[in-house]
């Protein structure tokens, strides 16, 4: 072969083989040695089938042009050509094989096929998230941006990308320029954007790759969002707490022996360290006495944290009652936070309407309950806590297990050392104490000198059923009270708002009627009718509490008569007596 025409072909990046018409190699140029790693002294001469088996290239007598795809061996593939070589007379009088080494080209598209699904996935997650996204090139020229950031700016993909970071800035620098200026991260930068000049948080952070700057990537916040979040959770905080105990047993007014039987078990929950469970209808005074309690307890230098139950919100009531770790999510605090259960360590925590709570939170507290222990939001460390818990509700606990809306267990868990305060229709002796009370401290804050109620007055508030217990009479005084004139000094049936005594039994307004006492304090004398009178009064108002207290307890009656503190047969026979229907479970 011609020196040159020989050079020419060994310096061809292909491979060439030249095969004569018996199928033996003539020739085999440098880059087929380098494809095949077979060197041309061991090719040339041999049989082409010897050196690479049944390849299915095409044989030398098949007078046609064929391209076909082959492996050489399990690494190397390659795309093969083969020429025939024909003479004057149409005869084969060999073949030119020319192939290329595709292996590298197969990989590169192997590797551009995952990098196109990994940009494909990242482009997802970007477009998916709920934060305004917003990338630039190292020029700062816009390349990216997601949903998220057109629905917080107002601005499109055709506003921003290829446009200066500088473009939709519309007070402040940059956050971007300055990122990439200084090649450094960039946490809590506050500016405006346009087109509606909106307040926004930026952490931008440069993008790196390999030491050289390729961008920036920027988080942004709107600032008003953030804002009405703070305000939420600092509404909450205001509703759901309080820091104080303020009452003592000795605010607790009236000398009914119901009374007097809440008040001699809420100061045995005192000295011991139980879960109460305070129970009774709204405005009875439960958070009064989960105030004496807590005031009469070894607690009482600690905490007193109150949690009103049922004006929370779900989705900041964890974090509150837990506490959250730093960016445990949006707004968090650096460092964290403290949550109730670890304000109130040492002390008391008081959960009001506690039946309020979501199951889901219920089964939260449940934990922290028994395990004495709980996990902040976002973290993972266990916190021990040492807190009493006291717990009130208006509802029937038992109907709401039965129904699924309070678990069995925290029920159980709770109901340690239960307490029940009767309403104010089963202690009506106690409302002339009750109403001076009221007036005395209402005096105070209308600029009133209000001295007594006159008699008739007096039975009216007497005869009412009071649903709403101690707070409608608190509402129904302070009402009557503005309603006189500065220098009037009693309150007449006239200043009542419209009670509709006469729907009310006779025998209990007949029964309570009152007078003044020294210094004008109005005072109830119950026997004033007559003996008949009296008992008709008392009588009622045990049956209804029998009636109440039964109904609380499921009708388990050796239940009831424990927390009456009388014997079984006794309430049997007081049963017997006021001919009550015994549609309860007998226990």
């Amino acid at each position: 072969m011609d020196l040159f025409i020989k050079t020419f072909i060994d310096s061809i990046d292909e491979g060439i083989i030249a095969i004569d018409s018996f199928g033996i190699i003539a020739h085999f140029n440098q880059s087929a040695s380098r494809i095949s790693n077979i060197k041309p002294q061991n090719a040339i001469g041999k049989s082409f089938g010897q050196l690479f088996g049944n390849t299915a290239l095409p044989q030398v007598l098949k007078a046609e042009f064929v391209e076909k795809e082959l492996a050489i061996d399990n690494n190397i593939r390659i795309v093969a050509k083969s020429i025939p070589v024909i003479d004057d007379t149409q005869s084969i009088i060999g073949t030119i094989v020319i192939f290329r080494d595709i292996t590298r080209l197969t990989d590169l598209t192997v590797q551009n096929t995952a990098l196109m699904q990994m940009q494909s996935l990242l482009e997802a997650i970007i477009n998916a998230s709920d934060d305004a996204i917003s990338v630039v090139d190292e020029n700062g020229c816009g390349i990216i941006i997601n949903p998220a950031y057109t629905r917080l700016t107002g601005l499109s993909e055709e506003d921003v990308i290829g446009k200066s970071a500088e473009f939709d800035i519309a007070e402040g620098e940059s956050a971007h320029m300055q990122v990439l200026k200084n090649r450094k991260p960039l946490r809590g930068a506050r500016l405006k954007v346009k087109p509606q000049n909106k307040d926004v948080l930026a952490n931008v952070a440069p993008i790196i790759v390999e030491g050289t700057l390729k961008g920036s990537v920027a988080i942004v916040h709107d600032l008003s969002e953030m804002q009405r979040l703070a305000d939420e959770l600092s509404t909450a905080k205001h509703i759901i707490r309080s820091l104080a105990a303020k009452y003592t047993f000795s605010d607790i007014i009236g000398q009914s022996a119901q009374l007097k039987t809440s008040i001699h078990w809420a100061k045995k929950a005192a000295g011991v360290p139980v879960t109460v469970l305070i129970r009774g209808e709204s405005g009875t005074g439960k958070e009064l006495f989960a105030h004496a309690i807590h005031n009469e307890s070894a607690r009482k230098n600690n905490q007193f944290v109150r949690v009103n139950c049922a004006a929370v919100v779900e989705n900041l009531f964890e974090s509150q009652l837990f506490g959250y770790v730093e960016g445990a999510f949006t707004g968090a605090k650096r460092g964290g936070q403290k949550g109730l259960f670890e304000e109130a360590d040492q002390g008391t925590l008081f959960f009001d309407e506690i039946s309020e709570l979501s199951t889901n939170t219920q089964a939260k507290l449940l934990r922290a309950l028994q395990e004495k222990e709980i996990v902040r939001v976002g973290g993972s460390k266990p916190i021990s806590v040492d807190v009493r818990v006291i717990a009130a509700t208006h509802t029937n606990l038992e109907e709401a297990v039965q129904e699924g809306r309070f678990r069995q267990d925290l029920y159980y868990r709770l109901n340690v050392m239960p307490i029940f305060i009767p309403p104010l229709r089963l202690r009506r002796e106690d409302i002339p104490d009750l109403a001076f009370h009221i007036i005395k401290r209402l005096n105070q804050d209308f600029g009133r000198n209000v001295h007594t109620i006159e008699s008739h007055a007096m039975e009216i508030l007497c005869a009412y059923p009071w649903y709403g217990n101690v707070r409608e009479l608190e509402n129904i005084l302070s009402q009557s009270i503005t309603k006189m004139k500065y220098n009037e000094i009693q309150i007449l049936p006239e200043h009542l708002p419209d009670l509709r005594s006469e729907l009310i039994h006779p025998e209990i307004r007949a029964g309570c009627t009152s007078t003044r006492g020294p210094n004008g304090v109005p005072e109830v004398d119950l026997t004033q009718t007559g003996k008949t009178s009296l008992k008709s009064f008392l009588a009622r108002a045990e049956k209804e509490f029998l009636i109440s207290s039964l109904a609380a307890n499921l009708g388990n009656k050796v239940k009831t008569a424990r927390k009456l503190n009388i014997s079984i047969r006794s309430l049997y026979d007081k049963i017997k007596r006021y001919n009550l229907v015994d549609n309860q479970t007998t226990h």
